[in-house]
């Protein structure tokens, strides 16, 4: 869905490819075969382990630095882990977006630019510099900051509102639903800002480059398509968005709260994400 996503969001309005998200996936597979959906997964394969790690530590260890367990704070919680881990995202989706734009609509590649993301980050250094694969970090940080709070936000108030204890035969059902939602409201929250995230990081593939910046790339893109343009690729995303961050969060709570049952909650409390007066 991530792919799909990039290919809608980047696509040429004067000469469109795809006319909607199942447009788009019936056409990859037409043109590009079936591997042509997974191209770039190299990248946030090696990153997205780590990235989370570092996402739910920092939000942990920032909440515990706030003092107290309160709305406000766990949205400065997870903003200032969504702001830190833009230092790996930024690379690891610069070189993700190139992978997937690579070869579009050809079924079988004459040339490949790439081997795989390292290579692809490696060939952007020596022709870029660190400036190069750090294209579209402002646009990250602007992005990920605020998702990110609401991210964690969203989540501490589903699991409070749907009483989510420990010992409630419903309790996966409910954080499962609870993670989901989180996900969902957190690409809603800055949807538009990642369309120019991914337009920058995409300007200058095939030596052409369209934008000047960030405010550039919005009036452009604003002035050629309209408002419809910060859309782009909305159901894909969403469509990944519940299932993913669903599993992400369950799966988290669960491990705290059997760390806890093992009578380990010293070494874990406060966990990154339960910090409520629940058994939790």
């Amino acid at each position: 869905y991530n792919f799909l996503q990039v290919r809608l969001q980047v696509q040429n309005v004067e000469k469109p490819l795809y006319r909607g998200t199942f447009h788009c996936f019936q056409s990859i597979i037409k043109q590009e075969s079936a591997f042509g959906l997974y191209k770039g997964i190299g990248s946030p394969m090696m990153g997205l382990t780590f990235i989370n790690a570092l996402v739910f530590g920092v939000q942990g260890n920032t909440l515990r630095a706030l003092g107290k367990d309160t709305p406000l704070n766990q949205f400065l919680a997870g903003s200032a882990a969504g702001a830190i881990q833009c230092i790996i995202c930024c690379p690891m989706e610069l070189a993700k977006t190139r992978m997937q734009l690579q070869g579009t609509g050809e079924y079988k590649q004459k040339t490949k630019n790439y081997k795989n993301s390292l290579d692809c980050l490696m060939k952007i250094y020596q022709k870029e510099g660190l400036r190069g694969i750090n294209r579209g970090m402002v646009s990250t940080l602007i992005r990920e900051t605020p998702s990110f709070g609401f991210y964690f936000l969203t989540y501490d108030c589903m699991t409070r509102y749907l009483g989510c204890e420990a010992e409630d035969s419903y309790v996966i059902p409910k954080l499962l639903f609870s993670g989901g939602m989180s996900g969902i409201v957190s690409w809603l929250s800055t949807y538009p800002v990642d369309v120019i995230k991914s337009r920058l990081q995409a300007d200058g593939v095939g030596g052409v480059t369209q934008y000047n910046g960030i405010l550039d790339c919005f009036r452009k893109s604003y002035h050629e398509e309209g408002w419809r343009v910060f859309t782009r690729g909305l159901t894909s995303t969403l469509l990944r968005a519940f299932p993913v961050n669903a599993a992400t969060f369950a799966t988290v709570t669960v491990f705290l709260m059997y760390m806890r049952s093992e009578d380990n909650i010293r070494e874990c409390e406060p966990g990154p994400v339960i910090q409520q007066p629940s058994s939790l």
